[in-house]
């Protein structure tokens, strides 16, 4: 008999468990009968347009997401808004939304033990912010690379392992400078700046910098920064979830390719300031 719905939402609990999700988060099964049926299973970062076509076209049971749809209350979900479509889309095309977000955020492993490993870090990893019930869990993760790099080096290694964005992956300090302990944040890291500091990094790495808190950060020398689109520091989890549910249920599974990421194209500037 095919696993249902519950039976697959009971393996990810299990791995992800909601009770560690921050407070104003919403995670969890958002459409879907949990005694359907499920024999295909997509996951991706985002449940966008083009993100639940696909799941759509190919016959996906199960969407899997990080990024919750419903972040925000809302009052209504007719199909007169991108949310409200969404919903229909996936109700009529019979495919179920689940969501894991903070919850995979601090599990151990979960989002940023993903990003470190395709950023290449080989060695154990511990916490960079350990979870006060747990200490093996936590916010982002500390280790080491196989052998040191310069801060160039480790840039092209960094960007080479982490999907293409428009943006790519942009660094600041002396790129001369030796890399060897990397502490990570797969998403919005900057709260995380100062903890990074203190961990004794050379590098910290993560996405969507502000110029203020890493203006700032630049004044007191001794760590570089790295910054990712946010959407390619979350990617590295999807087949990581993939294969550890994978290892459970026998399903056939599809990690999106469809790079969600808010921006399409970056222009450069011409050289100095007129």
């Amino acid at each position: 008999m095919p696993s249902t719905l519950a039976d697959v939402i009971a393996v990810i609990e299990g791995l992800y468990d909601p009770a560690w999700a921050e407070s104003w988060d919403a995670v969890g099964l958002v459409s879907g009968d949990p005694w359907q049926p499920v024999t295909k299973v997509m996951f991706a970062v985002d449940p966008v347009t083009t993100v639940v076509d696909e799941a759509v076209a190919w016959g996906a049971d199960l969407l899997v997401t990080h990024h919750p749809l419903l972040l925000r209350p809302v009052s209504s979900v007719a199909a007169t808004t991108p949310k409200g479509r969404t919903i229909h889309r996936l109700i009529t095309g019979g495919t179920a939304l689940y969501t894991a977000h903070t919850n995979a955020d601090v599990a151990d492993p979960g989002v940023s033990d993903a990003l470190a490993r395709a950023i290449g870090l080989t060695g154990p990893l511990r916490p960079l912010a350990p979870s006060a019930d747990d200490p093996r869990r936590g916010l982002g993760r500390i280790g080491e690379l196989d052998a040191p790099l310069s801060l160039a080096e480790f840039a092209e290694r960094a960007a080479a392992g982490l999907p293409a964005t428009a943006a790519g992956l942009r660094v600041s300090g002396d790129l001369a400078r030796t890399i060897h302990t990397i502490a990570v944040c797969g998403g919005a890291g900057d709260s995380l700046l100062a903890t990074a500091r203190a961990s004794g990094a050379d590098l910290y790495l993560t996405a969507d910098l502000r110029h203020h808190p890493a203006s700032e950060f630049r004044e007191e020398p001794g760590i570089a920064l790295a910054d990712a689109a946010h959407w390619a520091t979350e990617w590295p989890w999807l087949a990581d979830a993939e294969r550890r549910i994978t290892a459970v249920l026998p399903l056939e599974t599809r990690v999106s390719t469809v790079v969600t990421d808010a921006w399409d194209r970056v222009y450069a500037s011409s050289e100095g300031v007129k």
